[in-house]
């Protein structure tokens, strides 16, 4: 599988707009701010990257799902299961 993003691509700063008593939870926790925005964007990312495929395949898997309802699969005859 491909990476969703190039993890070498520099660091680049950016505002944003926080709960203040969250974000003083966080602070108080420990919590690596970056690195927990990261991690939850690239989540994100994936999961819309995911629906993304799907929506775009939609009509070939529903193709290749009406096939082997009606054909079985190639190896139907070969599997002990």
């Amino acid at each position: 599988m491909h990476a969703a993003y190039n993890t070498q691509a520099p660091k680049k700063a950016t505002n944003l707009s926080i709960n203040a008593d969250l974000l003083s939870k966080a602070r108080e926790m420990g919590v690596n701010l970056s690195a927990t925005l990261e991690q939850a964007l690239l989540e994100a990312l994936r999961k819309r990257l995911r629906e993304q495929w799907l929506l775009e395949n939609r009509a070939a898997i529903a193709a290749y799902n009406d096939h082997v309802e009606k054909h079985g699969v190639f190896s139907d005859g070969l599997r002990s299961f």
